[in-house]
Formats: C-alpha cells, sequence, structure tokens
C-alpha cells in the first residue's frame, strides 16, 4: 500500500507535514482535497463587544467599542495560557456562530462599534477568515485590529498585517529558553513579527506581557525587554504589563503580587519606554495615559473605557504644554 501524500504547511515555522484530512499542530489548519485550508473558516466563537481598551490597546480610538470574538486552535503551545478554554479545546461543537465576513462587520455597524477586533485565540490561524472579515469592515468605514501572539511566516505576516489598523502582540518573555519550555516556540520569529510590523506597515502596535512570577518578572529581564523594545521598535511603542493568574498548566503558581507588575513598569520606564502600563490589577494611575514631558493625565482609565481629559483628540496633543501623543485617535 502506497504512503499517503503528506502536505507541508508553511503558514508558520512549525511545518506541520499533514496526511490527508489531518489537522496542524494549531488545529484550525487541515489538509483537505489536495491542499492545507483554513478548516474553521466563519466559525465566531465567544462573540462580544469589548471596550478596544481590553484587548489591551490604550492609544488605538479610546474609549470605542469593538465586536471580539475567535474560535478553536493555537500554534503556540504556552504551558500558562489564559484562554486555554478555547485555544486548546478540540470539540468541533464549541467552534461557535457560523458568521460570514460580510455579517460580521454588519453586526459591529449595528452595534455601533468602530471596529472588530480578532482575538480570544490566536488569528494568524484563522487568517484567511480575519482578512476577509477586515476588508469587509474596511468597506463600512470600520477598522480592524488583533490580538496576537505573533508566530508567523513572512508571507503570512506581510499577508496577515496588511489588513490590521492596530494590533497587540504577546511578548511572552525575553528569553529564547522561556520560549522553548513554556510555549513550544522560537522567540526569534516574535520579534521579527514586532519588527516588521512597526518599521513595515501601517498597524498600529502595541506589545502585552504577562508577569508569572518566579519565570519571566525579574527586574533584569524587564529592563532587556523594555531596551529591546526602545532601540528596535521606538520609545514610544506602547507596553502592557499584566498579572498572571494560575491557569492550564501551570496552576501550581501563586498569582503575580500588584507590586511586581507596579515595580516592573517603573523598570521600564527607567529602561527607556514612554507608555507603560499595568493589567489585571487595580491601579488607575497606571492604567491611565500621562504626558510624557509634562506629567498631565491625556487619557484618564477606570477599568477600561479611556475618557479623554488633557488631550486635544483632533491634534493628538497634550492641551498644557503642546507634547504630541502617538496613537489613532
Amino acid at each position: 500500500m502506497p504512503e499517503e501524500v503528506r502536505l507541508k504547511c508553511a503558514h508558520c515555522p512549525r511545518g506541520c507535514r499533514l496526511k490527508p484530512g489531518q489537522r496542524g499542530f494549531c488545529f484550525a489548519r487541515q489538509n483537505l482535497g489536495g491542499k492545507i485550508v483554513d478548516s474553521l473558516y466563519g466559525h465566531a466563537a465567544g462573540i462580544a463587544i469589548d471596550p478596544v481598551e481590553k484587548k489591551p490597546l490604550y492609544h488605538f480610538l479610546p474609549g470605542s467599542e469593538v465586536l471580539s470574538f475567535g474560535t478553536l486552535g493555537c500554534n503556540m503551545g504556552c504551558l500558562f495560557c489564559q484562554n486555554f478554554h478555547l485555544s486548546k479545546n478540540r470539540d468541533l461543537s464549541q467552534a461557535g456562530y457560523r458568521l460570514a465576513p460580510r455579517q460580521a462587520a454588519e453586526l459591529a455597524l449595528r452595534k455601533d462599534c468602530q471596529g472588530i477586533a480578532f482575538t480570544y485565540n490566536e488569528p494568524l490561524i484563522w487568517s484567511d477568515y480575519a482578512i476577509n472579515c477586515a476588508k469587509e469592515a474596511h468597506k463600512l468605514g470600520l477598522k480592524s485590529v488583533a490580538v496576537s501572539a505573533g508566530y508567523v511566516n513572512p508571507e503570512g505576516r506581510r499577508e496577515f498585517f496588511a489588513h490590521m489598523d492596530g494590533a497587540n502582540i504577546d511578548l511572552k518573555a525575553f528569553s529564547p529558553a522561556f520560549y522553548k519550555k513554556y510555549c513550544q516556540a522560537d522567540i526569534n520569529v516574535v520579534l521579527e513579527t514586532l519588527k516588521y510590523i512597526k518599521k513595515e506597515t501601517a498597524c498600529w502596535l502595541e506589545i502585552t506581557t504577562l508577569l508569572i512570577p518566579g519565570l519571566n518578572d525579574s527586574q533584569q529581564e524587564i529592563s532587556a525587554l523594555a531596551e529591546w523594545i526602545a532601540s528596535e521598535l521606538g520609545e514610544q511603542v506602547p507596553l502592557h504589563l499584566s498579572a498572571f493568574h494560575p491557569a492550564y498548566k501551570l496552576t501550581d503558581l501563586p498569582h503575580t503580587p500588584p507590586d511586581t507588575v507596579i515595580s516592573a513598569a517603573r523598570t521600564a520606564r527607567k529602561s527607556g519606554l514612554k507608555y507603560v502600563y499595568t493589567g489585571n490589577i487595580y491601579d488607575p494611575d497606571n492604567r491611565s495615559t500621562h504626558c510624557a514631558d509634562c506629567g498631565a493625565v491625556l487619557i484618564e482609565r477606570g477599568r477600561w473605557k479611556g475618557v479623554l481629559k488633557g488631550l486635544d483628540a483632533e491634534k493628538r496633543i497634550c492641551k498644557k504644554c503642546g507634547s504630541p501623543l502617538p496613537g489613532v485617535f
């Protein structure tokens, strides 16, 4: 009996070689009909209307809402996944509603959203669907944003981010060893994605790092991470430092203490970044956007939604000193 022909998926660095009918590591990509397809195309799970700040995007249309959805699967193997109920779910009955790209855009418009967010699980593995949703959103004057781990090959990177207006990329740590052990991935791919978005696209970029006690929260690592962002991407790229809560396969670790997150934010600022925020803790001061020159509160945030205070949104400048604030307003 001849050996079944395997097809190599070229979308991400894993390069899964799939037999007919077989799904890749990510679950979404499958060998069907002699080609690799997005087998979950059109499935939208966890549909919700979220503040854009929840992505988190703090310098992108503050105070607005986005229609958010994801599906199943992920091409990362993070042992600490905070959304494992979707990313590690292999039950097709949980894949969500059937929602055509045009329907998604029209639903966002009807609900007075200013855009669509591809989130909850890794949108790069269902990029065909996300791109078509983004195209339909743009036709209606809406924005498209993505929350991603950035683990993708150059061709998929170019195609996907060409259609995104904003993105928050998870930089899981600043250690190749951490990425290998806890994410089953290569940090260099993610760093290349970050540089590509910032330097080669018009997509607004923000970054999130989840601080896990004892694994990636040392002052030395935070300083190195912030210094890399400042030198390679620019000191004005916003960084979100979020508290970990025990999940998936790292339930034996403690929650990140608020003081650790606040201290890490201070370190990141000292290391050159202008806009550093804390997440998953109650910390109104570090959630608000301050003028990098005079310190005035430009955008005030309670739990989520941003309220413009000292920012002239039309001119994108501080009302007090006239310094510009980078972002999409």
